[in-house]
């Protein structure tokens, strides 16, 4: 098939501003967009900008919005797309850089800000911290996160202030609020309880419907909003 593939570039060395050029490309339906995107940059315009590295859903650099629609790239095919036009264009949000490049630095910013990691001051046991698979199962949806941005960037309370957390910071909050061998579950509780933290979201459900892994993220935003209710993770 002919496929009209429609991309908003921008090179801040030479552009005033963004503007669409489209390519004409064969493609077959099992093709993903990123295939496209490597033919166009392998064949034809070897200056175009996009972040790739797994090409598998798994390290999230390839997200980008896709006919309107947060998506990875290379999870995306071109026979789930309506239409011989392809349109794609930088997730919102976050400064442009280049072509589909953007600054993820204040997204992770927001990441580091709720302490994304274990911390237990306890003595270490002679092996592991156990767990019970029950416990585990609590916030082991959140372990999915693969920090593509999609969710936050197609959030439109992070458009409107940039100070939001986001939805993949409370997510990644979320993963060590309820694990039971976390100690410093009160401490992210009380970022999150923050005017830019949890109370910023609008239950628009974006985020969730754009999630490539799949994550009920607004179920997880709701959790922490108790949590931070009740001064209790319920266990």
């Amino acid at each position: 098939m002919r496929v009209n593939l429609k991309l908003l570039r921008y090179n801040p060395e030479a552009d005033q501003a963004p503007h669409w050029e489209s390519y004409q490309l064969d493609a077959d339906p099992m093709d993903r967009v990123l295939d496209l995107l490597h033919k166009v940059k392998w064949e034809t315009d070897g200056t175009l900008a996009f972040r790739r590295s797994c090409g598998h859903a798994i390290c999230g650099s390839c997200a980008m919005m896709i006919n309107g629609v947060n998506r990875l790239a290379c999870k995306t095919l071109v026979q789930d797309l309506s239409g011989d036009t392809i349109t794609i264009e930088p997730i919102r949000g976050l400064p442009v850089e280049k072509d589909l490049v953007v600054d993820m630095e204040p997204f992770f910013k927001a990441y580091k800000a709720v302490k994304p990691y274990f911390i237990n001051d306890d003595p270490p046991p002679a092996r592991e911290r156990l767990q019970s698979p029950e416990e585990r199962e609590i916030f082991d949806e959140g372990t999915k996160c693969i920090l593509c941005a999609a969710c936050t960037t197609s959030c439109p309370s992070f458009w409107a202030n940039k100070k939001y957390i986001g939805p993949a910071a409370i997510v990644q909050a979320h993963r060590f609020i309820f694990d039971s061998r976390d100690q410093a579950w009160a401490e992210r509780l009380r970022i999150l309880a923050d005017r830019d933290g949890v109370w910023r979201c609008r239950s628009v459900f974006n985020c969730v419907e754009v999630c490539p892994r799949e994550i009920n993220i607004k179920r997880a935003i709701a959790e922490v909003q108790e949590a931070i209710i009740t001064g209790s993770r319920g266990f």
